[in-house]
């Protein structure tokens, strides 16, 4: 027989009450740091501002201290939410795709592939060439992008198709 099936219920109410003390936090600060993780930490201050809202807006239920509780809460929601903050554990939140992009960059292939040979042209002669890595890993071969025959190869299918549409249209 385990020792909660053996307690009284006053016994299991006290229990309860430390368990709850006791894991609560711990809990809450784990689950705080995997909404971070998976959301940003932006997420983390709706959390709280929703909580504090929740915990105000509820109704005194008989309790002689309940005004206390809810002040209470709210601290030890404060401190949960600083200390997940401070956690080395915490992910920045990602900026904007629009604000990370380079300055004239294009979307499009072709076009970054001549602002690359560009940049290549403006760098040469370069002390360190970039250089075409291969791999030993077994499969078979690998296209390898962005050497010159490469390079050449897909700009002459590329013209290929382009003269069999205009051909066929």
């Amino acid at each position: 027989m385990s020792k909660l099936q053996a307690a009284t219920p006053e016994q299991l109410q006290r229990l309860k009450v430390e368990a709850s003390a006791y894991f609560g936090p711990k809990m809450l600060n784990e689950a705080l740091l995997r909404l971070c993780q998976a959301c940003g930490s932006d997420s983390l201050d709706q959390f709280e501002k929703a909580m504090v809202d929740r915990i105000e807006a509820m109704h005194d239920d008989g309790r002689a201290n309940f005004e206390a509780l809810k002040e209470f809460a709210i601290e030890q929601l404060y401190a949960c939410v600083r200390e997940v903050k401070s956690s080395p554990k915490m992910k920045q939140p990602l900026k904007e795709t629009k604000a990370r992009r380079t300055p004239g960059r294009s979307e499009e292939p072709e076009i970054l592939e001549d602002q690359l040979q560009a940049g290549l042209e403006g760098s040469f002669p370069a002390s360190d060439p970039p250089a075409v890595v291969s791999t030993a890993i077994s499969g078979g071969s690998k296209k390898l992008v962005g050497t010159d025959e490469v390079l050449k190869k897909q700009r002459e299918e590329a013209a290929a198709k382009k003269n069999s549409r205009s051909s066929s249209g």
